[in-house]
C-alpha cells in the first residue's frame, strides 16, 4: 500500500498561505490530497480520485488501475476522475468504481458528461462502470469488505482488505463496523490537528478509536497544515506514526 497523499481538502501547502507548514520545504510536509494505490499480483485498486491523481500517478508511476473504491462522494475524494480516462487507454474497458449508492448517484450527477450516453468527440472521457457496494465483494480475487462510517450527515465508507483497514473521512464509527475492525495489524486512520470538528475525527478522537480497535500499527492520514510532521509526530502513542506522500506498507 502507497500513501499518494496525505493531505485535507486543501493540500499542504494551502493555496494562498504563509504559515511555517505551508513554507516548510520538507518532503514530509508536503501533503497532496489524501488517497492509496494498493498493488498485488492480482490487482491495482485505487481508493478515491483525488484532485491531485495525475501528479500521484506520475510519481508513483501508475499504469493499471483494475478497480477504485470511492470512500464518498466530496470534491477532494471523487473530481479527479477524469484523470481515469488515460487509464481505459491501457486497460481497453470500462473501470469498474464501487462505492455505497449514495456515492455513485452524486458521482454520477456530478460528472454527467460521462455517464449521458452520448460519444464525445475528440480525447473522449472515462469509461467506468459504476457499481454499487452493499457487502464484501472482489476485484480479481482480492476480498474487500466496506465498513460503513459516518462523515458528519454523510454515510462514507473505510475499506478493509486482509488485515489493513483505510478509514480517512470519519467522525463516527458504528458499533456493528468496529465488528469489522477486529484482528488489524494495519490502520490507516483520518485526523485532524483541531479541537473539534464536526465531520472529522480529531487527533484525540483518533487516538480513542485506536485504543478500542487495538490495531498493531496505526498511520495517521488526512493531515492539515497546523504542524510539521516532526511536530506532529512528537508524543504520539507506541504503534502509531504519522503518515507521508509516498510511504510505502506491505500489508
Amino acid at each position: 500500500m502507497t500513501f499518494l497523499g496525505t493531505g485535507t481538502s486543501t493540500g499542504v501547502p494551502m493555496v494562498g498561505c504563509d504559515c511555517r507548514v505551508c513554507r516548510s520545504s520538507a518532503p514530509k510536509d508536503q501533503r497532496l490530497r489524501s488517497s492509496v494505490w494498493i498493488e498485488s499480483a492480482e490487482a491495482g485498486i485505487l481508493i478515491d480520485t483525488t484532485t491531485d491523481l495525475r501528479t500521484q500517478a506520475l510519481r508513483e508511476r501508475i499504469s493499471k488501475i483494475d478497480a477504485v473504491l470511492y470512500t464518498h462522494h466530496h470534491a477532494d475524494h471523487v473530481h479527479g476522475v477524469d484523470e481515469l480516462r488515460v487509464f481505459n487507454f491501457f486497460r481497453q474497458a470500462p473501470i469498474p468504481c464501487y462505492g455505497n449508492p449514495r456515492t455513485l448517484e452524486r458521482i454520477r450527477s456530478m460528472h454527467g458528461y460521462i455517464f449521458d450516453g452520448t460519444v464525445a468527440e475528440g480525447a473522449g472521457k472515462p469509461k467506468l462502470d459504476l457499481r454499487p457496494v452493499e457487502g464484501p465483494f472482489s476485484v480479481n480475487g482480492v476480498r474487500i469488505i466496506p465498513i460503513p462510517i459516518k462523515h458528519g450527515s454523510v454515510d462514507a465508507f473505510g475499506y478493509r482488505i486482509g488485515d489493513m483497514a483505510y478509514i480517512t473521512d470519519c467522525s463516527f464509527i458504528p458499533d456493528q463496523s468496529r465488528s469489522l475492525l477486529e484482528g488489524l495489524k494495519t490502520l490507516a486512520l483520518g485526523a485532524l490537528w483541531l479541537k473539534s470538528h464536526a465531520t472529522h475525527f480529531t487527533l484525540e478522537k483518533a487516538l480513542e478509536v485506536v485504543e478500542i480497535i487495538k490495531p498493531e500499527r496505526t498511520y495517521l492520514t488526512h493531515l492539515n497544515h497546523s504542524k510539521t510532521h516532526e511536530e506532529g509526530s512528537a508524543g504520539l502513542p507506541e504503534g502509531v506514526s504519522l503518515a507521508w506522500d509516498g510511504l510505502k506498507l506491505a500489508i
